[in-house]
């Protein structure tokens, strides 16, 4: 019988390989722009939100095995996927429009969004509610930073 944790661990990660198609020329865009000089962390951020997706998955499993099926569970289930495919959609629709302003438009919503699911989840699962925290925590210095980064690249806003 296959696990819910595998269902779960399968689709975020079919959600992240197909968000991360993007063209080489929208990646090199990106790459030129100027950094705050604060960003000193910049490596670290592929491994920070893999944390948070591994976080928001487990997350996902607790609230699943504790109703699963349930209408109420289907419709959690449903906002843990709106976050992911907002959040992995950061970088490839952006890249794709060239716009920062779009980055942190889709910045703000992931962070509204977790909010919203974590509310949701915590009247059915502190734990699970406690999981989307480091999701709740980084979003919002994800946004911050490309908000800054529109001011040091007034072009590319």
């Amino acid at each position: 019988m296959i696990k819910s944790w595998m269902v779960i661990g399968g689709v975020a990660l079919i959600v992240a390989l197909a968000a991360n198609l993007i063209p080489r020329t929208d990646i090199q865009w990106f790459n030129r722009l100027q950094r705050p000089r604060w960003l000193v962390f910049e490596r670290a951020i592929p491994l920070i939100w893999t944390v948070i997706f591994i976080c928001a998955a487990w997350s996902a499993v607790i609230v699943w095995e504790k109703e699963p099926g349930t209408e109420e569970t289907w419709l959690r289930m449903g906002l843990y996927l709106l976050l992911e495919i907002v959040t992995m959609s950061y970088t490839s629709v952006m890249c794709k429009v060239r716009s920062l302003k779009v980055g942190t438009i889709i910045g703000g919503t992931g962070a509204i969004l977790s909010v919203i699911l974590a509310l949701s989840v915590l009247q059915f699962s502190e734990p699970a509610a406690l999981l989307l925290l480091p999701y709740i925590l980084w979003s919002p210095i994800g946004t911050y930073t490309t908000w800054a980064m529109m001011h040091l690249n007034p072009a590319d806003v």
